[in-house]
């Protein structure tokens, strides 16, 4: 059999120059000028790009065509773990009760009502019904949301994956259209008290949600109130309404500051007036609730605090919770006679609870396990009730959710999830870890194994992290991870720093100057595995996508030797030359995240001596496994592209180098179910080839 070619890329020279640096890019041709209309419709890419991106399609799928049958296997084993035909717990809203289902055969949700003492079930949305409507291959649903007067459904519809959505208003009872589309917004819609109103955010040029804009339902969309309008090019914003339901709140911020406005719900012609002025670094949020308002801030409390005041324009304020060192306080959520509240400390959520009357708060305790992720939700619109939904699960137990009287702290069991084809959590070990970075900071990592698997150094071991944005990374239950951990390959989540995992601190410590912290904690975290042998070296599968990818990137250049192999999903790899581009949807609003490259020369020499695509060298890597998206706004398909056409002109080794792009999708990949299971399997039988076990 004739070995199948391997792609390549046409090499196109091109001199770039930034604080008199200069370097070549070979092939910075396949980002188009027009690359935002490319992302929005397709046909405007370039051929050679195109055929480029399929000839890569072809060769992965040729080189992975010996795991065909193993895919089918773990798609069969993940959808197995599924119960299809299930039900969401019910929201009580003031006339109805509304809850969702799935179906065997269906790809999406589907949302139901019933009135509040009536049997009959209506019925307002199926997704797979709506799918077969507009005919598209991709269907991505924003919002979903049902008017106060319970009479209007509106929803927002992504059809090419590049998050542009357009807003639809139904009326329930005739399923007809009672209002023109409205396109290119973020997705969001709030509607009004009275109903006769939607607010909703558009997207500019440059996809920022920028404008909040009222849409009186029924109207031309050319009469449009514009009602804010934020002039930094790096905030975006959203609309919001308070707890009480006295006021709307317009959220603009980026990823490091923000800034709030409010308007009564009753007013006429909103004229939005500033809660707090924007001082950089000071994130800040605010409720209503109870003739107080509260505001959740990080003025002065590094991991937050909440302050509260009866006067909204007040200049004092009292410390309602106070911030604790190294725990991130989280918001409220209010009953007539309780305050709920959270925090987030070494990977793991606390719930507590207050008395309003007494002011007594103590810990809801609900697991004796010692690793887990919980929430709590309501349990219906009326705030007159001691009794909210508290769920929790575990990296070996799956989620269960019981209803919690607050008042007499007795629970009971509402909602298990039910595992078809069985799962015995006592077949499982989670041990909850930390190493020393090279700095001497504790890194936490939750290791999940089945209690077979040898702790001698021969097992494989998937490394999944991603360290950006403040995002932490919760050790909840996972059915898919179950199809490796119970092929003895163990799956160990990094809680790294540039996450929030040990608060605000452990965030700053891995963004902008100090972004390699993210990647030399990583990097510690597997060679500790390796030491205490949970590993071996090049036994060890990178995980991680978005800005996962960029820590995959780094990773394996400067440490390729420990691992087998790494796959990187949407990866942010070319990211100086993002950095530099000021035009792309998200760069402006990441400077306070990674830096700016193009206006400050200390930003862009750190940027310049990490970034994957500028840092590749002429060395061996392993196995390596990229998938990207066509139509994905955030990380955009040229990315990986790229970084797969340098790396293989660079790389000195015979491994597997895969790229696999979706013509149809994305950032999260392709839209519905088995589409979601199937990308799963792809990326398992690549672990299994690698691993040998196949």
């Amino acid at each position: 059999m004739l070995k199948m070619k391997i792609p390549q890329l046409d090499k196109k020279p091109e001199l770039k120059t930034c604080h008199n640096v200069t370097w070549e890019d070979n092939y910075s041709w396949i980002h188009q000028k027009n690359i935002l209309e490319v992302l929005k419709d397709s046909s405007k890419l370039l051929p050679e790009v195109r055929k480029y991106l399929e000839d890569e399609n072809s060769y992965t799928e040729n080189n992975l065509k010996d795991t065909k049958q193993t895919q089918k296997i773990l798609f069969d084993e993940i959808k197995g773990r599924i119960k299809l035909d299930d039900e969401s717990l019910p929201f009580k809203d003031k006339n109805y009760e509304y809850w969702t289902k799935t179906t065997t055969k269906g790809n999406y949700s589907i949302k139901l009502r019933k009135k509040i003492g009536s049997e009959d079930i209506e019925e307002i949305w199926n997704g797979d019904k709506e799918k077969e409507k507009v005919k598209a291959e991709y269907f991505g649903v924003g919002d979903l949301d049902v008017s106060h007067n319970d009479k209007y459904l509106a929803y927002s519809l992504d059809l090419k994956g590049s998050e542009y959505f357009t807003i639809y208003i139904k009326e329930i009872k005739t399923n007809k259209f009672i209002t023109e589309k409205i396109e290119n917004t973020s997705g969001s819609v709030l509607f009004s008290l009275d109903d006769n109103y939607i607010f909703y955010s558009k997207l500019d040029e440059n996809h920022r949600p920028r404008q909040i804009f009222r849409h009186e339902i029924g109207k031309s969309i050319k009469d449009d109130l514009l009602i804010f309008e934020e002039k930094t090019p790096a905030f975006t914003v959203s609309i919001g309404i308070s707890a009480d339901e006295k006021y709307y709140f317009i959220n603009s911020s980026d990823h490091n500051t923000s800034e709030k406005y409010f308007f009564k719900t009753d007013e006429k012609i909103p004229i939005p007036k500033l809660v707090r002025k924007r001082e950089k670094g000071i994130i800040y949020s605010i409720n209503s609730w109870g003739n107080y308002f509260y505001i959740h801030t990080n003025k002065g409390a590094e991991d937050f605090k909440i302050e509260r005041s009866k006067n909204i324009e007040s200049t004092e304020w009292e410390i309602f919770i106070p911030a604790k060192n190294e725990t991130m306080v989280g918001g409220l959520t209010f009953l007539n006679n309780w305050i709920i509240r959270s925090e987030l400390t070494n990977a793991l959520d606390k719930i507590f609870v207050r008395d309003i009357k007494s002011n007594k708060e103590e810990e809801i305790i609900f697991t004796e396990e010692g690793v887990y992720d919980a929430n709590i939700s309501l349990i219906q619109k009326d705030k007159n009730t001691d009794l909210i939904y508290i769920s929790y699960s575990t990296p070996k137990t799956q989620s269960r959710t019981y209803l919690y009287d607050l008042k007499t702290k007795e629970k009971k069991l509402v909602k298990e999830q039910i595992i078809p084809s069985g799962h015995d959590p006592k077949n499982y070990i989670v041990e909850r870890l930390e190493c020393s970075s090279n700095d001497g900071r504790k890194v936490p990592l939750t290791i999940t194994r089945h209690k077979d698997t040898p702790i001698d150094g021969s097992a494989n071991l998937l490394l999944y992290g991603y360290g950006s944005y403040g995002a932490s990374m919760s050790p909840s239950f996972s059915t898919t991870r179950l199809s490796l951990i119970n092929r003895d390959i163990i799956w160990v989540t990094a809680h790294i720093r540039g996450g929030m995992e040990r608060g605000m601190k452990w965030w700053k410590e891995g963004k902008l100057l100090n972004k390699k912290n993210t990647f030399n904690d990583y990097i510690a975290v597997a060679n500790f595995l390796i030491q205490k042998k949970y590993t071996s070296k090049g036994k060890i599968i990178g995980m991680g996508g978005s800005a996962g990818g960029l820590l995959m990137g780094a990773v394996v250049n400067k440490s390729p030797d420990l691992f087998l192999g790494i796959i990187m999903a949407v990866p942010f790899v070319d990211s100086l030359t993002t950095n530099l581009d000021h035009s792309l949807p998200l760069t402006i609003g990441e400077f306070d995240e990674f830096g700016n490259a193009k206006d400050n020369k200390d930003h862009f020499d750190y940027i310049y001596s990490y970034a994957p695509y500028n840092n590749i060298k002429k060395m061996d890597y392993p196995n390596i496994l990229i998938t990207t998206s066509l139509s994905d706004n955030r990380v955009l398909f040229d990315e990986p592209a790229k970084f797969t056409a340098k790396l293989r002109e660079f790389k000195t080794d015979k491994n597997l180098l895969l790229l696999k792009t979706e013509m149809n999708a994305g950032h999260g990949g392709k839209s519905g179910r088995d589409s979601a299971i199937e990308e799963i399997a792809f990326d398992y039988a690549f672990i299994l080839k690698i691993s040998g076990k196949i």
